[in-house]
């Protein structure tokens, strides 16, 4: 009986491979042509948050594309759902998650329009290249190669394509109220081999108005505006800070533009004056980067603004999110706010002083927003109570007012290693690739934290900056096939394999 059970483990093995390495030249000869119209075309809808018309569009090109390759589609609101059917009954569902919203830009800073979806030295150039787009269309393909295969599918193939990912989060939550979930899912929003821990995603705003603080007059100039970054989840690449000069004496900023111009500023940063008049224009620029897989890709221009004006701005509002700034970024790891967490697994925190901006909750007043990344074991409210603590010791010494908020209700996710999709999935990218790689722990949260039963699998390769958020995204064609080629392994294996009874 040993030897029959063994001997129909082994066939398994061998009838998958042969269709992996058939599906794979399917895909070489025929759909891979495919790939690069397509992410063009999906590139130039600019579906970043609040945008309905975009996503209108992408939607409507969504139910088009699909149809033509022969899948079914169906509206679920703020999902899209795209299936290929079982060939038998009763068979279970295998999700495949991604999500079709971007990131906003900064249009003027990029060096290419940033939703033309422009080919360029073997890239895929615009916003959402890499996150989520390329994976969005890698699985389109992916499932066709399936369909075209002939091979039986034991599993009914679903990708759920969201909305809304990249800003509140909240549509999987909504979509989970009246549809079932996959039976197992596949996350295709991060790294491979597989991302067995996804850290928390954590903010800490502080705000106040930007009012001077008696006495003002230790400086012939006030502040005016001051601003900088794009979103939470973006490395900051610009901060601006506008001055005044004051009524009652002549205007010369050639002493202050001289200081700035002598401060050493963090590598890959670089500070840029304007004078007109009365008014003095500093702007530094860095560059952007993913805040939770790529922070330290980044070049941090909010922190390379505080250090260049340390002590060269009038007491109030505006020199105390400065000075907070700069306190806060001193490193990526959180020791400018007390947090000295290591975990031999999950690593360390990651700290990003992200934006600064008009308080939304009150446009009389500017918000200072710093991204954290967290760790176990401390909790969401307990990390909280420690930044507030952070804050009022930060007021009491300064004769600040910052008034700390912000969000704390997510909290780390993780599967076991050993998991068996976990181990199935390592035995996958293997075969696909032909190298060794450890499970990933990721900074970025991805849909595995709202859907049962899901795991995030790929489709970054290991080893490489993840350019996702970055300026000027953009993604190597030859990267897009290879993880079309790992996701075409993973679709031979489980899609045509019997049900996995315990995913996790």
């Amino acid at each position: 009986m040993e030897n029959i059970v063994t001997m129909n483990a082994l066939t398994t093995i061998v009838l998958a491979a042969t269709l992996s390495s058939s599906m794979v030249q399917r895909y070489d000869t025929v759909e891979s042509k495919k790939l690069v119209p397509m992410l063009s075309e999906v590139i130039q809808f600019d579906t970043y948050a609040n945008n309905s018309d975009a996503f209108d569009r992408q939607k409507a090109w969504l139910t088009k594309t699909a149809t033509d390759l022969g899948f079914t589609v169906r509206d679920a609101g703020k999902i899209t759902e795209i299936e290929l059917p079982a060939s038998v009954p009763d068979a279970p569902v295998l999700g495949l998650v991604i999500h079709g919203d971007v990131q906003t830009v900064d249009a003027d800073a990029w060096s290419f329009p940033p939703f033309g979806g422009v080919v360029k030295d073997g890239c895929v150039m615009g916003r959402g290249a890499a996150d989520d787009k390329g994976p969005l269309v890698q699985a389109l393909l992916a499932m066709k190669v399936l369909k075209e295969s002939g091979a039986t599918r034991t599993h009914t193939v679903r990708l759920l394509v969201g909305s809304e990912e990249e800003s509140s989060a909240g549509e999987m939550k909504e979509y989970l109220e009246k549809h079932a979930p996959p039976d197992y899912s596949l996350v295709l929003d991060s790294e491979f081999p597989v991302v067995v821990g996804e850290k928390a995603w954590d903010a800490l705003t502080l705000s106040t108005t930007l009012a001077p603080r008696a006495p003002a007059d230790e400086f012939p100039y006030r502040v005016d505006t001051l601003y900088g970054g794009l979103g939470a989840s973006i490395v900051p690449d610009n901060a601006h800070l506008k001055l005044i000069w004051k009524e009652g004496s002549a205007v010369n900023w050639d002493p202050l533009i001289a200081k700035l111009k002598s401060v050493k500023l963090p590598d890959g940063t670089r500070l840029v004056t304007g004078a007109e008049g009365d008014r003095l224009h500093i702007v530094t620029y860095g560059k952007a980067a993913h805040s939770g897989v790529n922070l330290s890709g980044g070049r941090n221009a909010i922190y390379a603004l505080a250090k260049a004006v340390e002590g060269l701005v009038p007491a109030g509002g505006a020199r105390d999110l400065i000075d907070f700034a700069r306190m806060a970024g001193q490193d990526l790891t959180g020791s400018g706010l007390g947090i000295t967490d290591r975990d031999p697994v999950w690593g360390t925190y990651g700290v990003n002083v992200a934006t600064i901006k008009i308080d939304p909750n009150d446009e009389t007043k500017t918000a200072l927003t710093i991204n954290l990344r967290r760790i176990p074991p401390r909790t969401g409210p307990q990390l909280k109570a420690q930044l507030e603590k952070v804050v009022a010791d930060f007021n009491a010494k300064s004769g600040a007012s910052l008034v700390a908020g912000g969000y704390f209700e997510d909290e780390p996710f993780g599967r076991p290693v050993d998991a068996p999709l976990v181990k199935r999935l390592m035995t996958i990218y293997e075969k696909a690739t032909g190298t060794k790689a450890k499970p990933a722990i990721s900074g970025g949260g991805t849909y595995a934290k709202r859907l049962p039963n899901a795991i995030a699998f790929g489709m970054w390769f290991p080893g490489k900056p993840y350019p996702g958020h970055d300026l000027d995204e953009k993604i190597p064609i030859e990267d897009l096939h290879r993880g079309a080629r790992v996701l075409l392994y993973a679709l031979a294996d489980i899609a045509t394999g019997k049900r996995i009874v315990k995913a996790f």
